[in-house]
């Protein structure tokens, strides 16, 4: 029995050693690696890890929600055709929300995010700028109760479904008076002592309201916007870049990791930690860097996370099942 006692013990204290995955220390660690990519802070070490757990708002049973598949036709030069480097910021200038970066606040409502902010772009990009709307994260958020459990996680796929059958409205960030619904949950500081009040655990759900705010001259049900048609792209990285390229950003989920949450700068590779859980996402282009090919990525975490708001994350391993659930539709 003392050699179970020993690895016990070795167990409980190489645990004890292990670095909180918001600390210099972890920070460090990952930096004096060879990897792709930079570390630093983004969350303030005494940020609560339940917050940033709840962060991650795709539901484990997304999968069961996915989307009919769309094929892009493929000629015989295959990838040949495509630019090694596609920014849809740079494609599609006229179209501002391509260049905005969200903050989901104390929700897990990524899930909603990634599919309004790609929807977004897909109304200016189709319309050929005539027009530029935000499409409201809270209206799909709380009235969509068949996408999942609003702050407690979601389904991307039934995000872009719902938007087919019932609409959504237009709806600006927290606090911008902006379109019929802006978004009802405040930003939070995640790291510097700025304006934004401090980053807390839980929050509800806000409450379904089919009704614009005070102040706005439009009925809710006249200002919705449709879309056509929704479906999925398959774990194809040709099919995915042609589907950017033709018809705008995408909403894109993976796992996310302890080591992401430290995300500076360079091309994103899980290095070390464990996994936190899904996060949905836009996914606006592609490129490579110092030989690496990655995916550009808007996150939702405000514009102090990350590389303005922004990362880039390896492209062509569907890594941590970046490639795998895609979600995508054309406006009506």
């Amino acid at each position: 029995m003392l050699w179970l006692f020993l690895v016990a013990l070795i167990g409980a204290s190489a645990v004890a050693d292990d670095p909180h995955p918001l600390s210099e220390d972890y920070i460090n660690y990952i930096n004096s690696i060879q990897t792709t990519w930079k570390a630093g802070r983004n969350f303030h070490e005494h940020v609560s890890m339940k917050y940033i757990t709840r962060l991650m708002g795709v539901h484990p049973d997304s999968k069961s929600y996915t989307l009919p598949a769309k094929e892009h036709l493929v000629g015989s030069t295959g990838y040949s055709d495509l630019p090694e480097n596609f920014d849809a910021r740079e494609e599609w200038p006229h179209c501002p929300t391509l260049r905005e970066v969200r903050d989901q606040g104390s929700c897990g409502s990524c899930w909603a995010f990634g599919a309004v902010e790609a929807i977004s772009d897909r109304v200016c990009i189709h319309s050929n700028g005539t027009l530029n709307v935000h499409i409201s994260s809270e209206d799909l958020l709380s009235c969509c109760h068949l996408c999942g459990f609003g702050c407690n996680g979601g389904f991307p796929g039934a995000a872009w479904r719902y938007w087919v059958h019932k609409g959504l409205v237009s709806g600006g960030l927290y606090g911008s008076k902006q379109g019929c619904q802006p978004y009802a949950i405040a930003p939070c500081e995640h790291h510097v002592n700025g304006s934004r009040p401090a980053c807390e655990e839980g929050g509800r759900t806000p409450k379904c309201q089919k009704k614009c705010e005070a102040g706005y001259d439009v009925p809710y049900n006249k200002d919705l916007h449709f879309g056509k048609t929704s479906y999925s792209i398959e774990n194809n990285i040709e099919q995915i870049q042609r589907e950017i390229m033709t018809n705008g950003p995408v909403e894109g989920a993976f796992t996310v990791y302890h080591d992401f949450l430290s995300y500076k700068s360079g091309v994103y590779q899980h290095v070390t930690g464990s996994a936190l859980g899904g996060h949905a996402i836009k996914i606006l282009g592609w490129g490579v860097e110092n030989g690496t090919p990655y995916w550009l990525v808007a996150n939702s975490w405000n514009n102090d996370w990350g590389d303005g708001g922004f990362f880039k994350i390896l492209r062509g391993q569907d890594h941590c099942g970046i490639e795998s659930q895609i979600s995508a539709g054309i406006p009506a």
